[in-house]
Protein backbone atom coordinates (compact mmCIF):
# COMPACT_ATOMS: atom_id res chain seq x y z
CA UNK A 1 0.00 0.00 0.00
CA UNK A 2 1.44 3.39 -1.02
CA UNK A 3 2.23 5.96 1.64
CA UNK A 4 -0.55 8.51 2.19
CA UNK A 5 0.21 11.99 0.92
CA UNK A 6 0.28 14.74 3.54
CA UNK A 7 -0.45 18.46 3.27
CA UNK A 8 0.54 21.44 5.37
CA UNK A 9 -2.14 23.67 6.88
CA UNK A 10 -0.72 26.45 4.77
CA UNK A 11 -1.50 24.39 1.66
CA UNK A 12 -5.17 24.20 2.64
CA UNK A 13 -5.41 27.95 3.23
CA UNK A 14 -3.62 28.70 -0.04
CA UNK A 15 -6.09 26.53 -1.94
CA UNK A 16 -9.38 27.07 -0.07
CA UNK A 17 -8.90 30.37 1.81
CA UNK A 18 -9.76 30.97 5.47
CA UNK A 19 -7.74 32.41 8.36
CA UNK A 20 -4.95 30.28 9.76
CA UNK A 21 -4.17 30.56 13.49
CA UNK A 22 -1.07 28.56 14.37
CA UNK A 23 1.83 27.16 12.40
CA UNK A 24 1.29 26.77 8.64
CA UNK A 25 3.82 23.90 8.68
CA UNK A 26 1.63 21.43 10.62
CA UNK A 27 1.23 18.37 8.41
CA UNK A 28 -2.14 16.64 7.98
CA UNK A 29 -2.75 13.24 6.38
CA UNK A 30 -6.44 12.58 7.07
CA UNK A 31 -9.74 13.97 8.37
CA UNK A 32 -11.30 12.57 11.54
CA UNK A 33 -14.02 13.06 14.16
CA UNK A 34 -13.25 15.28 17.16
CA UNK A 35 -13.17 12.33 19.56
CA UNK A 36 -10.89 10.05 17.54
CA UNK A 37 -8.60 12.54 15.78
CA UNK A 38 -4.84 12.13 16.18
CA UNK A 39 -1.94 14.53 15.71
CA UNK A 40 -1.88 13.96 11.94
CA UNK A 41 -5.64 14.46 11.52
CA UNK A 42 -7.81 17.53 11.04
CA UNK A 43 -11.32 17.75 12.58
CA UNK A 44 -14.06 20.35 12.39
CA UNK A 45 -16.83 21.97 14.44
CA UNK A 46 -19.83 23.47 12.64
CA UNK A 47 -22.40 23.54 15.49
CA UNK A 48 -22.15 25.18 18.94
CA UNK A 49 -23.31 22.03 20.74
CA UNK A 50 -20.07 20.25 19.77
CA UNK A 51 -17.75 23.07 20.83
CA UNK A 52 -17.23 21.66 24.33
CA UNK A 53 -15.60 18.56 22.81
CA UNK A 54 -12.64 20.66 21.70
CA UNK A 55 -11.22 20.43 25.24
CA UNK A 56 -10.55 16.70 24.75
CA UNK A 57 -9.62 16.85 21.07
CA UNK A 58 -6.13 15.67 20.14
CA UNK A 59 -6.24 16.60 16.45
CA UNK A 60 -3.32 18.23 14.71
CA UNK A 61 -5.69 21.04 13.70
CA UNK A 62 -9.38 21.93 13.57
CA UNK A 63 -11.69 23.87 11.25
CA UNK A 64 -13.95 26.37 13.05
CA UNK A 65 -16.42 29.14 12.41
CA UNK A 66 -15.68 32.76 13.45
CA UNK A 67 -17.69 32.43 16.69
CA UNK A 68 -15.51 29.53 17.84
CA UNK A 69 -12.10 30.93 16.94
CA UNK A 70 -10.99 31.25 20.58
CA UNK A 71 -12.53 27.94 21.75
CA UNK A 72 -9.24 26.03 21.49
CA UNK A 73 -5.49 26.49 21.44
CA UNK A 74 -5.05 23.92 18.70
CA UNK A 75 -3.86 25.13 15.30
CA UNK A 76 -7.02 26.08 13.46
CA UNK A 77 -8.49 27.36 10.24
CA UNK A 78 -11.31 29.86 10.75
CA UNK A 79 -13.86 30.15 7.95
CA UNK A 80 -17.51 31.08 7.42
CA UNK A 81 -18.65 27.54 6.51
CA UNK A 82 -16.64 24.89 8.41
CA UNK A 83 -18.65 21.95 7.04
CA UNK A 84 -18.08 22.95 3.43
CA UNK A 85 -14.40 23.63 4.13
CA UNK A 86 -14.08 20.21 5.76
CA UNK A 87 -15.64 18.61 2.65
CA UNK A 88 -13.05 20.28 0.41
CA UNK A 89 -10.17 19.20 2.64
CA UNK A 90 -11.53 15.64 2.79
CA UNK A 91 -11.81 15.50 -0.99
CA UNK A 92 -8.21 16.67 -1.33
CA UNK A 93 -6.96 14.06 1.16
CA UNK A 94 -9.11 11.26 -0.29
CA UNK A 95 -9.05 11.58 -4.08
CA UNK A 96 -10.92 8.94 -6.12
CA UNK A 97 -8.92 6.01 -7.42
CA UNK A 98 -7.88 6.77 -10.97
CA UNK A 99 -9.04 4.63 -13.86
CA UNK A 100 -6.77 1.73 -14.72
CA UNK A 101 -6.92 1.78 -18.52
CA UNK A 102 -7.96 -1.41 -20.22
CA UNK A 103 -10.80 -3.86 -20.77
CA UNK A 104 -11.09 -6.98 -18.62
CA UNK A 105 -10.57 -10.19 -20.55
CA UNK A 106 -14.03 -11.55 -19.71
CA UNK A 107 -15.93 -8.30 -20.36
CA UNK A 108 -18.39 -8.49 -23.26
CA UNK A 109 -17.87 -5.51 -25.56
CA UNK A 110 -19.67 -5.16 -28.89
CA UNK A 111 -17.27 -4.47 -31.73
CA UNK A 112 -19.17 -1.28 -32.65
CA UNK A 113 -18.82 0.23 -29.16
CA UNK A 114 -16.31 3.06 -28.77
CA UNK A 115 -14.21 2.92 -25.61
CA UNK A 116 -11.52 5.51 -24.86
CA UNK A 117 -8.05 4.05 -24.39
CA UNK A 118 -7.83 5.72 -20.97
CA UNK A 119 -11.10 4.13 -19.76
CA UNK A 120 -11.44 1.07 -17.52
CA UNK A 121 -13.96 -1.72 -18.12
CA UNK A 122 -14.24 -4.25 -15.29
CA UNK A 123 -14.81 -7.99 -15.21
CA UNK A 124 -18.11 -9.31 -16.58
CA UNK A 125 -19.19 -5.83 -17.71
CA UNK A 126 -21.32 -5.68 -20.86
CA UNK A 127 -20.98 -2.81 -23.34
CA UNK A 128 -23.68 -3.02 -26.01
CA UNK A 129 -23.79 -2.02 -29.65
CA UNK A 130 -22.94 1.59 -30.42
CA UNK A 131 -22.22 2.56 -26.81
CA UNK A 132 -19.58 5.22 -26.12
CA UNK A 133 -17.33 5.29 -23.05
CA UNK A 134 -15.42 8.55 -22.49
CA UNK A 135 -11.86 9.30 -21.40
CA UNK A 136 -10.84 8.00 -17.96
CA UNK A 137 -14.34 6.63 -17.31
CA UNK A 138 -14.64 3.57 -15.07
CA UNK A 139 -17.21 0.84 -15.78
CA UNK A 140 -17.22 -1.43 -12.74
CA UNK A 141 -17.58 -5.18 -12.53
CA UNK A 142 -20.90 -6.55 -13.74
CA UNK A 143 -22.19 -3.27 -15.17
CA UNK A 144 -24.42 -3.12 -18.23
CA UNK A 145 -24.24 -0.21 -20.68
CA UNK A 146 -27.03 -0.41 -23.22
CA UNK A 147 -27.14 0.12 -26.94
CA UNK A 148 -26.30 3.67 -28.03
CA UNK A 149 -25.74 4.89 -24.47
CA UNK A 150 -23.01 7.47 -23.85
CA UNK A 151 -20.91 7.67 -20.68
CA UNK A 152 -18.96 10.91 -20.22
CA UNK A 153 -15.31 11.43 -19.33
CA UNK A 154 -14.19 10.58 -15.78
CA UNK A 155 -17.59 9.16 -14.86
CA UNK A 156 -17.49 6.14 -12.55
CA UNK A 157 -20.03 3.31 -12.47
CA UNK A 158 -19.55 1.11 -9.42
CA UNK A 159 -20.27 -2.62 -9.67
CA UNK A 160 -23.61 -3.81 -11.03
CA UNK A 161 -24.96 -0.52 -12.38
CA UNK A 162 -27.43 -0.90 -15.25
CA UNK A 163 -27.83 1.79 -17.92
CA UNK A 164 -30.48 0.92 -20.50
CA UNK A 165 -30.30 1.83 -24.18
CA UNK A 166 -30.34 5.38 -25.49
CA UNK A 167 -29.29 7.15 -22.29
CA UNK A 168 -26.67 9.87 -21.78
CA UNK A 169 -24.54 10.24 -18.65
CA UNK A 170 -22.39 13.39 -18.39
CA UNK A 171 -18.84 13.99 -17.21
CA UNK A 172 -17.49 13.31 -13.71
CA UNK A 173 -20.63 11.54 -12.53
CA UNK A 174 -20.69 8.91 -9.81
CA UNK A 175 -23.24 6.08 -9.91
CA UNK A 176 -23.23 3.68 -6.97
CA UNK A 177 -24.01 -0.02 -7.07
CA UNK A 178 -27.51 -1.10 -7.96
CA UNK A 179 -28.45 2.10 -9.80
CA UNK A 180 -30.79 1.53 -12.74
CA UNK A 181 -31.10 4.29 -15.35
CA UNK A 182 -33.55 4.07 -18.24
CA UNK A 183 -36.00 1.35 -17.21
CA UNK A 184 -39.55 1.80 -18.48
CA UNK A 185 -41.66 4.37 -16.70
CA UNK A 186 -45.00 3.31 -15.22
CA UNK A 187 -46.97 4.12 -18.36
CA UNK A 188 -50.27 2.26 -18.55
CA UNK A 189 -53.73 3.15 -19.81
CA UNK A 190 -57.12 1.76 -18.79
CA UNK A 191 -58.53 -0.59 -21.42
CA UNK A 192 -61.82 -2.42 -20.90
CA UNK A 193 -61.17 -3.32 -17.29
CA UNK A 194 -57.46 -4.02 -17.79
CA UNK A 195 -54.33 -2.09 -18.47
CA UNK A 196 -52.58 -1.33 -21.76
CA UNK A 197 -48.83 -0.71 -21.59
CA UNK A 198 -47.63 2.52 -23.20
CA UNK A 199 -44.21 2.06 -24.85
CA UNK A 200 -41.62 4.31 -23.23
CA UNK A 201 -39.65 5.70 -26.18
CA UNK A 202 -37.87 8.61 -24.50
CA UNK A 203 -34.49 8.38 -22.83
CA UNK A 204 -32.66 9.68 -19.78
CA UNK A 205 -30.23 12.60 -19.95
CA UNK A 206 -27.97 13.16 -16.93
CA UNK A 207 -25.72 16.22 -16.76
CA UNK A 208 -22.20 16.66 -15.43
CA UNK A 209 -21.05 16.18 -11.80
CA UNK A 210 -24.15 14.22 -10.79
CA UNK A 211 -24.01 11.63 -7.99
CA UNK A 212 -26.62 8.87 -7.75
CA UNK A 213 -26.87 6.72 -4.62
CA UNK A 214 -27.14 2.96 -4.38
CA UNK A 215 -30.31 1.31 -5.72
CA UNK A 216 -31.79 4.57 -6.97
CA UNK A 217 -33.90 4.20 -10.12
CA UNK A 218 -34.46 6.77 -12.87
CA UNK A 219 -37.09 5.87 -15.47
CA UNK A 220 -36.87 6.78 -19.14
CA UNK A 221 -39.41 9.21 -20.62
CA UNK A 222 -42.61 8.20 -22.32
CA UNK A 223 -42.05 10.49 -25.32
CA UNK A 224 -39.46 13.09 -24.26
CA UNK A 225 -36.47 12.47 -22.00
CA UNK A 226 -36.23 12.35 -18.23
CA UNK A 227 -33.62 15.00 -17.37
CA UNK A 228 -31.26 15.34 -14.40
CA UNK A 229 -29.32 18.59 -14.69
CA UNK A 230 -25.72 19.38 -13.68
CA UNK A 231 -24.59 18.97 -10.09
CA UNK A 232 -27.67 17.11 -8.80
CA UNK A 233 -27.00 14.86 -5.78
CA UNK A 234 -29.30 11.87 -5.24
CA UNK A 235 -29.20 9.68 -2.14
CA UNK A 236 -29.87 5.93 -1.97
CA UNK A 237 -33.18 4.27 -2.88
CA UNK A 238 -34.88 7.17 -4.65
CA UNK A 239 -37.50 6.62 -7.36
CA UNK A 240 -37.63 9.16 -10.20
CA UNK A 241 -40.43 8.47 -12.65
CA UNK A 242 -40.74 9.15 -16.38
CA UNK A 243 -40.40 12.66 -17.78
CA UNK A 244 -39.32 14.17 -14.48
CA UNK A 245 -36.93 17.11 -14.71
CA UNK A 246 -34.64 17.95 -11.79
CA UNK A 247 -32.90 21.33 -11.87
CA UNK A 248 -29.19 21.89 -11.38
CA UNK A 249 -27.62 21.49 -7.93
CA UNK A 250 -30.73 20.06 -6.28
CA UNK A 251 -30.16 17.48 -3.54
CA UNK A 252 -32.65 14.71 -2.67
CA UNK A 253 -32.38 12.45 0.39
CA UNK A 254 -33.07 8.72 0.62
CA UNK A 255 -36.40 7.04 -0.13
CA UNK A 256 -37.97 10.08 -1.81
CA UNK A 257 -40.46 9.36 -4.58
CA UNK A 258 -41.07 11.68 -7.53
CA UNK A 259 -44.02 10.83 -9.77
CA UNK A 260 -44.17 11.25 -13.54
CA UNK A 261 -43.70 14.63 -15.24
CA UNK A 262 -42.94 16.51 -12.02
CA UNK A 263 -40.61 19.47 -12.52
CA UNK A 264 -38.18 20.20 -9.67
CA UNK A 265 -36.35 23.54 -9.71
CA UNK A 266 -32.71 24.44 -9.22
CA UNK A 267 -30.97 24.47 -5.83
CA UNK A 268 -33.80 22.61 -4.10
CA UNK A 269 -33.47 20.22 -1.14
CA UNK A 270 -35.94 17.35 -0.73
CA UNK A 271 -35.91 15.53 2.60
CA UNK A 272 -35.90 11.79 3.08
CA UNK A 273 -39.14 9.96 2.24
CA UNK A 274 -40.68 13.11 0.76
CA UNK A 275 -43.25 12.45 -1.96
CA UNK A 276 -43.86 14.61 -5.02
CA UNK A 277 -47.09 14.16 -6.98
CA UNK A 278 -46.95 13.86 -10.75
CA UNK A 279 -47.25 16.91 -13.05
CA UNK A 280 -46.51 19.44 -10.27
CA UNK A 281 -43.88 22.16 -10.59
CA UNK A 282 -41.57 23.14 -7.75
CA UNK A 283 -39.84 26.52 -7.93
CA UNK A 284 -36.11 27.11 -7.48
CA UNK A 285 -34.68 27.23 -3.93
CA UNK A 286 -37.43 25.18 -2.31
CA UNK A 287 -36.82 22.93 0.71
CA UNK A 288 -39.24 20.07 1.36
CA UNK A 289 -39.09 18.60 4.87
CA UNK A 290 -38.67 14.84 5.39
CA UNK A 291 -41.84 12.79 4.97
CA UNK A 292 -43.77 15.65 3.36
CA UNK A 293 -46.30 15.00 0.58
CA UNK A 294 -46.46 17.73 -2.09
CA UNK A 295 -49.82 17.55 -3.88
CA UNK A 296 -49.76 20.84 -5.80
CA UNK A 297 -47.22 23.14 -7.41
CA UNK A 298 -44.99 25.34 -5.24
CA UNK A 299 -44.47 28.67 -6.95
CA UNK A 300 -42.36 30.44 -4.31
CA UNK A 301 -39.03 29.54 -2.68
CA UNK A 302 -39.10 28.56 0.99
CA UNK A 303 -39.47 25.56 3.28
CA UNK A 304 -42.59 23.40 3.10
CA UNK A 305 -43.54 20.90 5.80
CA UNK A 306 -46.48 18.54 6.09
CA UNK A 307 -45.58 16.09 8.82
CA UNK A 308 -48.14 14.92 11.36
CA UNK A 309 -46.29 14.57 14.71
CA UNK A 310 -46.10 11.07 16.12
CA UNK A 311 -47.79 10.19 19.42
CA UNK A 312 -48.84 7.13 21.38
CA UNK A 313 -51.14 4.85 19.42
CA UNK A 314 -54.20 5.60 21.59
CA UNK A 315 -53.65 9.37 21.29
CA UNK A 316 -53.21 8.99 17.56
CA UNK A 317 -56.52 7.13 17.25
CA UNK A 318 -58.35 9.84 19.19
CA UNK A 319 -56.79 12.62 17.11
CA UNK A 320 -57.55 10.76 13.88
CA UNK A 321 -61.21 10.55 14.96
CA UNK A 322 -61.26 14.33 15.44
CA UNK A 323 -59.61 14.88 12.07
CA UNK A 324 -62.37 12.92 10.35
CA UNK A 325 -64.89 15.35 11.83
CA UNK A 326 -63.14 18.55 10.70
CA UNK A 327 -65.46 19.17 7.77
CA UNK A 328 -68.57 18.80 9.95
CA UNK A 329 -67.01 20.99 12.63
CA UNK A 330 -66.14 23.67 10.07
CA UNK A 331 -69.75 23.71 8.82
CA UNK A 332 -71.05 24.04 12.40
CA UNK A 333 -68.65 26.90 13.07
CA UNK A 334 -69.78 28.72 9.91
CA UNK A 335 -73.40 28.25 10.97
CA UNK A 336 -72.64 29.64 14.44
CA UNK A 337 -70.82 32.60 12.88
CA UNK A 338 -73.89 33.39 10.80
CA UNK A 339 -76.09 33.26 13.90
CA UNK A 340 -73.71 35.52 15.84
CA UNK A 341 -73.42 37.94 12.94
CA UNK A 342 -77.19 38.15 12.69
CA UNK A 343 -77.48 38.71 16.44
CA UNK A 344 -74.92 41.53 16.32
CA UNK A 345 -76.79 43.27 13.50
CA UNK A 346 -80.16 42.88 15.24
CA UNK A 347 -79.55 43.20 18.99
CA UNK A 348 -82.69 42.63 21.14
Amino acid sequence: MSKRKTYRLGDFVAQFGGELIGSPKVRISQVAALESARSTDIAFVSQDRYRSRLDRCRAGAVILGPDARESTRLPRIVCTNPYSYFAKVSALLNPPVAARPGIARNAAVDKSARIAKSAEVGVHAVIAKGAHIGEKAVIGAGCYVGEGTRIGAETRLYANVTIYHGCTIGKRCLLHSGVVVGADGFGIARDEGGWQKIPQIGGVVIGDDVEIGANTTIDRGTLDDTVIEDGVKLDNQIQIAHNVRIGAHTAIAACAGIAGSAQIGRNCALGGASMIRGHVTIADNVTVSPGTLIMKSLERPGTYTGIYPFSSHQDWLRNATHLRQLDKLAKRIRALERILDKAERNPS
